[in-house]
């Protein structure tokens, strides 16, 4: 198990190393900062960089859940308590990850249906 979470946390690191700098200064120098200040459009940035943060944990948080429920699911030896929890586990995985792309699939159902751009967050300026 502590493998396992060691791999996890390297693998973690490793994608957390592996982003762009020279994108995100550009971003941010073009478009949310005028001559080196911020602008009230910077919270454009902000939130476009939070978002893809938590989709990234999220997706991170979903793979753990699932491999995390895989394992006790295998090592539980036919005892129903660890096979319920196990079960437990994985359905909360899929009901997470089933989450996370209704709502995606909603938004993008409302931005077709109103032909309002609702997955963009632009501050009018």
């Amino acid at each position: 198990m502590k493998l396992f979470l060691f791999s996890l946390l390297s693998l973690l690191s490793l994608s957390l190393t592996l982003a762009s700098p020279a994108l995100a200064q550009s971003q941010w120098s073009d478009r949310c900062a005028t001559d080196g200040v911020a602008t009230i459009q910077g919270f454009e940035c902000l939130f476009a960089n939070i978002l893809r943060v938590v989709t990234i944990i999220a997706g991170l948080i979903f793979l753990f859940m699932f491999i995390s429920g895989g394992f006790q699911y295998l090592l539980s030896g036919n005892d129903p308590k660890k096979v319920g929890s196990a079960s437990s586990t994985l359905t909360l995985a899929f009901v997470g990850l089933i989450g996370i792309i209704a709502s995606w699939l909603i938004l993008q159902f409302i931005e077709n249906f109103t032909g309002v751009n609702v997955t963009d967050f632009v501050i009018p300026g």
